[in-house]
């Protein structure tokens, strides 16, 4: 568009300023510097219109990128004990440190690629983990649980272009996985219409129901793996390896920079991207090791109980699907 503006611009001598303030990468304030001049004026008033009219890049907003940033815990460098992430944790201090560190190298590498809205959704136990007078001063955060459905993904709307998650870990029994687990450490297993889901699968469903796409995950490597398998290209980062309990980590620095980039070059790529969907009817079948929570579970409203520890329940709406595990979980 540039390009195109200063070929007809330089006719008259003058000359288009794409770095001028307000002019992004839609150039949707245009300052030109036309004098007094009114042919010049008229010229101008027309490529502005034609601006305006061709709107911005397929995949951002006009007003830039919006993203939202999901960050978990167990999945964060040098994480490899529940005690780390835990307020009675002698080294959960250090590591809800490394957690905000990891999410500023996110924030970094969205505003490098365009981003103008950050909302940082705090993932873990409390949701009260990250440092906020250490976090990056370009995104906003939000804290604790308002004991809706939406939990992890609280805030997620249409108006988003992208979902990035940081710190995040395998789904409950997967090998060499650090802390792995699905939601509570009550669920043994939740699948969707037959595929098992970490919450990762389970939150890309909630961005997927506003076409909202997946663009990055960071983890450990059994993560990574899992989000491959769900969302095919999406960029990921493993920050550490499980080797049985114990985890072969990267330094905290090099988990900073390999996210930082990871991010800037998937949001580059989000054209390529698609939200996350799986076709209605939805059929989930939630297994539990609580005779208690199997027993109440069941009671939920269309829930009926399919097997030991197991509930099965069906809806052609998948909010009431999420709605149901959140409840039953």
């Amino acid at each position: 568009m540039q390009k195109e503006l200063n070929r007809e611009l330089m006719k008259t001598g003058y000359e288009f300023d794409a770095s001028a303030p307000g002019c992004g990468r839609n150039c949707e304030m245009v300052h030109l510097n036309i004098g007094r001049n009114s042919e010049m004026k008229r010229i101008a008033a027309s490529l502005l219109l034609l601006v305006l009219i061709t709107g911005p890049v397929p995949g951002q907003s006009s007003q830039g990128l919006k993203v939202f940033i999901s960050v978990d815990m167990e999945g964060i460098t040098g994480v490899v004990n529940r005690d780390d992430t835990s307020r009675t944790g002698k080294d959960y201090d250090y590591f809800r440190r490394i957690m905000t560190l990891e999410t500023n190298a996110a924030i970094e590498g969205a505003l490098a690629a365009g981003a103008t809205n950050i909302i940082v959704r705090d993932s873990h136990g409390s949701a009260r983990n990250i440092l906020p007078d250490l976090l990056d001063r370009n995104a906003r955060l939000l804290r604790d649980w308002s004991g809706g459905p939406m939990s992890m993904m609280e805030s997620i709307d249409e108006s988003f272009d992208a979902v990035i998650f940081i710190g995040y870990h395998a789904k409950a029994g997967t090998p060499d996985a650090l802390l792995e687990h699905t939601m509570t450490g009550n669920v043994t297993d939740i699948s969707i219409n037959g595929l098992s889901l970490p919450e990762a699968g389970v939150n890309a469903l909630i961005a997927g129901l506003y076409e909202v796409p997946v663009a990055f995950a960071a983890g450990d490597k059994a993560l990574c793996g899992q989000v491959k398998e769900l969302l095919g290209t999406v960029e990921t980062v493993a920050v550490k390896e499980g080797i049985g309990a114990a985890a072969l980590n990267l330094h905290p620095e090099v988990s900073r920079e390999k996210i930082r980039e990871g991010v800037t070059r998937a949001l580059r790529g989000l054209d390529s991207l698609k939200p996350y969907k799986l076709r209605a009817p939805y059929t989930m079948v939630l297994k539990l090791k609580d005779e208690t929570t199997v027993y109440t579970g069941a009671l939920f409203p269309g829930a009926e109980r399919t097997g030991d520890w197991e509930i099965t329940f069906r809806s052609d709406d998948l909010m009431e699907v999420i709605l149901a595990f959140y409840n039953m979980r």
